[in-house]
């Protein structure tokens, strides 16, 4: 692979990840962590970053997204990567994308309600670019992303010139444990599950390029991941600044959109208003057209239906449902991806360091594998009524005491990890039991 499609692929990448959600997470973070907000951002870049890129290492290792699953029962393999890829589909992020884009694109410039007709364009636009997946590559990593990029640094250059305030003292969350919720806020960004998605559309590009290899394609995804490491490092630490000197020009602020608006209108005027909408607009449809992407590729590959056939039906149930509300979305989808997410990362971790290519591992690591996705599966569960706030009084008080993380909804991170070690001494035990010589 030559280095400039290197770099095009590792540019898409970014721009995959990049939604209008990745640039609003972390200015209110910033602004409420005040003096504190690089230690904070520290925190959120290794589990809003690092989890993201550890997938694409991991995928690429396997050479294939759907060898993440091979493993686990065959009921169980298809359930997972049928709920992951509709939530992040049509039945959660895809909507979200365009209704984000919406509001934060087009509403601040037009009176009317046109959520009805800009979703039906903006899904037709996704599905023209997504039914050549061949040129993703030339559109989104040669085209848009570059000038994405461009914009962005436009807005951090002016933020760090020209700062429109200073960080203010923290609030009490993060002067007591800036590291430690900037790592939660990161964890919650749900990146993480993005990955495994995304992982169908970047191993294929690279399969585009003429590289079947499988050591090859290992080699390349650690690069991507490198470059997308660091592009969204350096676009959180700028948002981060920006959001970290925005008290003076909006105080208090409710959500990273109402930041970087008056931001942008505090250092360009109505120009700067068009920017931010430009940059919203481009980062959702990057999304939208790798989302749309992973799902086609993935009902082709599993269950033999034409790309085009599933990534229309697809858009076609995106533009309906965007017009339902997004509170409504989310209220019905968040529980799904908040128990997804931990099995999601559970799956990644124990194939980092029990997978094995050998056959005659095969029934260990079947066994294994499936163990910790039922344990994250439960421990997931009761972080998510937690987080839902539906866990009865009681059992939470029990959790409290008795669960590490309870508190930073991470309670499956534990039994998850010791249920990986055990299968690991377990492994090696066999590994090294003397074998038995019959005469």
């Amino acid at each position: 692979m030559k280095t400039k499609e290197l770099a095009a692929i590792g540019f898409m990448t970014f721009a995959l990840f990049l939604g209008a959600g990745n640039l609003i997470f972390p200015p209110l973070m910033a602004q409420q962590a005040g003096e504190n907000w690089l230690i904070a951002i520290a925190g959120f870049l290794l589990t809003a970053v690092g989890l993201p890129a550890l997938t694409l290492v991991v995928l690429g290792r396997l050479s294939s997204a759907d060898r993440l699953t091979a493993a686990l029962p065959k009921w169980m393999d298809r359930s997972f990567w049928f709920l992951v890829l509709t939530t992040l589909g049509p039945a959660f992020v895809l909507p979200r994308a365009v209704t984000v884009a919406y509001e934060m694109g087009i509403k601040p410039f037009y009176s009317g309600n046109g959520l009805m007709a800009f979703s039906a364009i903006f899904c037709a636009l996704t599905l023209v670019l997504a039914l050549k997946p061949g040129k993703l590559v030339d559109y989104i990593g040669k085209v848009m992303t570059p000038a994405l990029i461009a914009m962005l640094a436009l807005l951090a250059i002016s933020a760090v010139v020209n700062p429109l305030g200073s960080p203010t003292a923290a609030i009490e969350t993060y002067r007591n444990a800036p590291t430690v919720n900037g790592l939660i806020q990161g964890y919650m960004t749900l990146d993480a599950i993005a990955a495994v998605a995304f992982g169908w559309v970047i191993i294929q590009t690279i399969r585009n390029t003429g590289v079947k290899c499988n050591k090859a394609i290992s080699y390349y995804t650690l690069r991507i991941a490198i470059i997308y490491a660091i592009l969204m490092s350096l676009c959180y630490l700028a948002m981060g600044y920006l959001g970290a000197t925005s008290s003076d020009i909006a105080p208090q602020a409710t959500n990273g959109g109402e930041i970087l608006t008056r931001y942008a209108a505090g250092e360009f005027g109505t120009l700067g208003q068009l920017l931010l909408a430009t940059i919203t607009l481009m980062a959702c449809l990057t999304t939208t057209v790798g989302l749309t992407n992973a799902n086609g590729e993935y009902y082709k590959n599993t269950y033999g239906v034409k790309f085009k056939i599933s990534a229309t039906v697809i858009m076609v149930l995106t533009a309906i449902i965007s017009n339902v509300g997004l509170e409504t979305i989310i209220k019905v989808s968040l529980p799904a991806i908040l128990i997804l997410c931990p099995i999601a990362i559970s799956l990644i971790i124990s194939t980092f360091f029990i997978h094995n290519h050998s056959t005659a591992k095969q029934r260990h690591i079947s066994l294994s594998q499936t163990i910790v996705v039922i344990v994250a599966t439960v421990f997931g569960s009761i972080d998510a009524l937690n987080i839902l706030g539906k866990l009865p009084v009681s059992m939470s008080t029990f959790a409290e005491h008795w669960l590490p993380l309870f508190s930073s909804h991470a309670s499956w991170l534990v039994p998850v990890a010791i249920t990986i070690l055990i299968s690991k001494l377990c492994r090696l035990g066999q590994k090294n039991q003397p074998s038995i010589a019959v005469n």
